[in-house]
């Protein structure tokens, strides 16, 4: 089977390669780019060609329909970089605040707990528990 052929995908992989195409080509991107981003899409999304004798029967993941959706599209090219975190910082801690929790997070954005053992009672009890608790 020579390179590029899709004979080996189902009706529904190539509706969706068409329509994942037809977005980037909305997006400006040259017919070209599109469809080859269209495929790899498809490929990634479902394992490959599905059709008999072709590796059928892989789950699909959809994770990259999601993270395209997610990202958005003309509302959010048109926001500069700054704009969009901003926004989503403040989403952030709107979901903190509205969960109760009260997170101290350090400069690299990790959270800490002040219930947590330091380095050294972990490294005197060998990361283990106690043979006295049993």
């Amino acid at each position: 089977m020579p390179r590029g052929d899709k004979s080996s995908y189902t009706n529904k992989q190539k509706r969706q390669a068409e329509h994942i195409e037809e977005g980037y080509e909305k997006r400006g991107v040259s017919r070209r780019e599109a469809e080859r981003r269209a495929w790899a899409t498809v490929n990634k999304e479902t394992g490959g060609g599905k059709k008999s004798g072709s590796g059928r029967g892989k789950k699909s993941n959809r994770s990259s329909s999601r993270k395209g959706g997610t990202k958005g599209g003309r509302a959010s090219a048109s926001r500069s970089k700054s704009s969009r975190s901003a926004s989503a910082r403040k989403a952030a801690s709107t979901r903190r605040s509205r969960s109760g929790g009260s997170r101290k997070s350090t400069s690299r954005g990790r959270s800490t707990t002040s219930g947590s053992r330091s380095s050294t009672s972990r490294k005197r009890s060998g990361g283990r528990k106690s043979s006295r608790s049993r």
